[in-house]
């Protein structure tokens, strides 16, 4: 294995607790698992994220994103998706680490250089789609192993985290997404326009929604808007507002005990059936049956532990 890899994986197994950790790096998140997980809704927000160890899948409208470890995934807007961990146990743990992209970052980096973005002042071709999988190049690796080497030296981040950082969108910007990821910096871009409208949709996902008054944040025309719309983010307006809800909703029933219908309602659902029906359309079950199995979880979690006698008998 690569030995910048492995530096890698040794700072994520010292720094990740259970789950997706912040550090002490602005934007950066470290993970590490030995389980798998079963397909989870949850938002893709703009990012860089390598796999250092295991097998993640990232579906997007129905499209499915397999990376694995020596590979990245890149997002550049808000994007409603499906994830699971499909390799991880206690002899290959999943390891990952993501870092935000942020515009100001990127555009403060375009403006000193005045190009396009990479070392050779090639940054790819342009593609219209917000996401892009990858495998990581050896200067990106490095960069990315001095970076999470900083988390053992805290005193060290203040002074040289920025830069390192900035060494990353450079080898982002060169590399194969890179003229993408040069949109996020572009204040005036058709990308930035766009974003705007899905920000809007993210925060008022449980109304009713307008493909004209979208149009009109994003300053373009209804036709032109849906789509590049649809070329940005694989969906149209509705479906993306759709799996918003539906993600949301996944995650109130499973992280409590809701009534169903009140959670299809709380998320814009005027229809019951609708919203039962087009929740297993994407999930493969119902919203009772996720609410269900959410309950006998917490029944299970709550309960005494169970006693053996000497025989070895539990009860």
């Amino acid at each position: 294995m690569d030995q910048r890899l492995l530096g890698i994986r040794h700072a994520i197994t010292r720094h990740a607790r259970d789950g997706l950790t912040a550090t002490a790096l602005p934007g950066l998140s470290v993970l590490r698992t030995t389980r798998t997980t079963q397909p989870t809704g949850d938002v893709l927000e703009p990012a860089f994220a390598l796999i250092a160890g295991g097998v993640k899948h990232t579906a997007l409208n129905g499209e499915v994103y397999r990376y694995g470890t020596g590979e990245y995934l890149v997002a550049t807007v808000d994007l409603p998706v499906v994830g699971s961990i499909v390799a991880a146990d206690e002899d290959e743990p999943f390891m990952a680490v993501a870092l935000a992209l942020n515009p100001g970052r990127i555009a403060s980096l375009l403006l000193d250089t005045g190009g396009p973005g990479g070392p050779s002042g090639a940054s790819g071709a342009y593609s219209p789609s917000a996401v892009g999988v990858g495998p990581v190049s050896p200067l990106l690796l490095d960069a990315l192993a001095r970076l999470l080497a900083l988390l053992d030296h805290p005193a060290d981040i203040a002074a040289l985290g920025a830069g390192i950082e900035r060494e990353i969108l450079w080898r982002l910007l060169g590399g194969p997404q890179g003229a993408t990821i040069r949109q996020i910096g572009l204040a005036d871009s058709r990308h930035a326009h766009l974003t705007r409208a899905i920000r809007w949709v993210r925060e008022h996902y449980d109304q009713p929604l307008r493909v004209a008054d979208l149009a009109a944040i994003a300053a373009m025309s209804p036709s032109s808007f849906h789509r590049h719309f649809l070329a940005l983010t694989s969906m149209t307006p509705l479906e993306y507002q759709k799996q918003l809800r539906l993600n949301e909703a996944r995650m109130r029933l499973l992280t409590g005990r809701h009534d169903v219908a009140s959670v299809g309602f709380s998320v814009g659902y005027s229809s019951p059936s609708q919203f039962s029906r087009e929740y297993r359309r994407m999930f493969g079950t119902s919203p009772s049956q996720t609410a269900s199995g959410s309950h006998q979880r917490q029944v299970a979690a709550q309960a005494p532990p169970a006693l053996e006698d000497r025989s070895g008998r539990r009860h």
